[in-house]
């Protein structure tokens, strides 16, 4: 184990206090259903998720639970002009804005998007893939899947779609993207180049990315694997009917060396909690990421306790509901706890904090504090 590096971040400039950003909506899409509501029931153990594949390649999976977003009707959701193609990872990405952006008047010139993802569609890349390689030349492809190999095809499509002018960035970050996104988003708005930004991230199943997860062995076994959505639209102004949330600091850290992942963890933590103007006994509740991953599970757990003071407070385990959603595991970590404060509304605010940690030596923590 490496020193710690929480010393400078006391003295530094990430002791100053931000100024609170405010969540005002939430869309998600996942194997509970569509919306806070159905991801709540899960979490409070009043109803379970079907586990098994869908879709063409549904027979092609590794032996391993999965739990699939299912019976999704995207023509029900989108209407028919420009769904023909959609993979599943831009389909997640625009129900999820759409119930996001359903009651809210958008100033699409000043509202802009910001994504997390991996790669993109694995399932796009690996079909045009073997089409290219086992299909009759001129290699007579399917040209309309072209625009889901790009990776921020799901952030375009949202800002078209839906009108949205303003900035746009996909963020590709691996675990901890979602959080990276958010960081991004926080730093967007700091500077006044938006006034709103939908922000969140998207992961779909494939059975090329099922047997990637299987053949590594990072996951635990039993482990399940997920996918989903989950979108938020954030602004400066605190709106007149309250927020969802208030988002206060969001900081990453990267590692180099595996042996200091704990105290990356740690530090990431701490200029959090310092920019948020929060103290390590104010934390309530901690939403964990890599709670399914071999290694990784203990080392968020230690770096949380190390820069809590040696304590872990209560814990919400998304990833035991969902399965391991990967890129967009940070944006259903935080959607759980909306869930969570929409179900059991607490009376005096409660301050959670997100954490993210990949094997990358990427590590991000997000404070955020249920509405007032």
């Amino acid at each position: 184990m490496t020193a710690t590096t929480t010393g400078p971040a006391v003295t530094g400039p990430a002791t100053t206090v931000v100024e609170p950003l405010y969540i005002t909506a939430a869309g998600v899409v996942s194997s509970a259903g569509i919306g806070l509501g159905p991801l709540a029931d899960g979490l409070l153990g009043l109803t379970e998720s079907q586990e098994g594949p869908v879709g063409e390649d549904a027979e092609a999976y590794p032996p391993r639970p999965v739990r699939a977003v299912r019976g999704l009707d995207v023509k029900e959701h989108l209407g028919r002009k420009g769904t023909k193609y959609l993979d599943r990872l831009t389909s997640f990405g625009l129900i999820s804005t759409k119930e996001v952006l359903r009651d809210t008047e958008v100033d699409g010139a000043r509202t802009g998007v910001v994504m997390a993802t991996n790669t993109g569609s694995v399932s796009t890349h690996s079909t045009l893939l073997y089409d290219t390689l086992t299909l009759d030349k001129p290699y007579l492809v399917n040209p309309g899947r072209f625009p889901n190999t790009v990776m921020n095809s799901a952030a375009g499509q949202i800002a078209i779609r839906n009108g949205l002018r303003g900035l746009n960035a996909t963020v590709a970050g691996g675990q901890t993207a979602s959080l990276l996104a958010f960081r991004h988003a926080r730093l967007a708005l700091g500077l006044r180049r938006a006034d709103r930004l939908v922000v969140g991230g998207a992961e779909e199943l494939s059975a090329p990315a099922a047997w990637g997860w299987h053949r590594t062995g990072v996951l635990r076994d039993g482990a399940a694997l997920g996918e989903g959505a989950a979108v938020f639209t954030v602004q400066r102004e605190r709106p007149a009917e309250g927020p969802l949330a208030e988002l206060l600091a969001c900081e990453t850290r990267f590692t180099p060396d595996p042996r200091g992942y704990t105290d990356g963890l740690a530090d990431a933590v701490t200029r959090a909690l310092l920019r948020s103007g929060v103290s390590p006994d104010e934390v309530d509740v901690v939403s964990l990421g890599a709670v399914h991953q071999r290694g990784l599970e203990r080392l968020e757990e230690r770096g949380v306790r190390a820069a809590l003071g040696g304590g872990l407070p209560r814990t919400v385990r998304i990833a035991d509901v969902l399965g391991e959603t990967f890129s967009a595991s940070g944006a259903m970590q935080l959607a759980a706890l909306l869930a969570l404060w929409q179900a059991e509304p607490a009376a005096p605010p409660v301050t959670a904090l997100v954490t993210s940690v990949g094997w990358d030596g990427q590590a991000a923590a997000m404070v955020v504090r249920s509405p007032r």
